[in-house]
């Protein structure tokens, strides 16, 4: 009787040690397949995020803030706070009831006037700007001087008015 008792403590420690062995071996091979997948991602990740960033850099030719022979015409004054006090003298500009003269369009549709809602300083002498007045909406082409005293002054070289599409 005690043989046997034994013996079936012996098949049945057998049987938990072969069940475990297996889970665990299982469940390694799972976490391993999951590492493998997750590397793979993490990668195509990376090249997606590596493709995003020429996109945006090539976008970004054309602006001060990466033209270093736009940003030698400053004599080291500083990009960015030029881009923002051009920002400021251009929407400042907005707050006139016929609209911003830079736009050169009088208001339409019932006397609303254009505003411009977008600007991008492309180099050390133009800017695109993009307005509208609510329905109608365009471009517009700027040149820009920085004076001694800090002062911006500008000049429209051309405009254009996208083709009006009532809703």
């Amino acid at each position: 009787m005690k043989k046997n008792l034994f013996l079936y403590l012996f098949i049945f420690a057998l049987l938990i040690n072969v069940f475990t062995y297996m889970y665990f071996t299982s469940q390694q091979k799972f976490e391993n397949e999951r590492i493998e997948k997750m590397k793979a991602d993490v990668k195509a990740s990376q090249k997606q995020v590596d493709a995003e960033k020429e996109k945006l850099a090539a976008e970004n030719y054309f602006s001060l803030e990466n033209n270093t022979n736009a940003q030698e015409y400053f004599k080291g004054q500083d990009p960015k706070a030029i881009v923002m006090a051009i920002t400021d003298a251009i929407f400042k500009q907005n707050t006139n009831p016929n609209g911003n003269p830079l736009i050169g369009y009088p208001p339409m549709d019932g006397g609303k006037p254009f505003t411009i809602a977008k600007i991008k300083v492309l180099n050390h002498r133009w800017i695109i700007a993009d307005f509208y007045n609510g329905l109608r909406w365009g471009e517009v082409l700027i040149k820009y001087f920085v004076e001694e005293d800090g002062t911006v002054t500008f000049e429209r070289i051309d405009n254009t008015l996208y083709e009006f599409k009532p809703y």
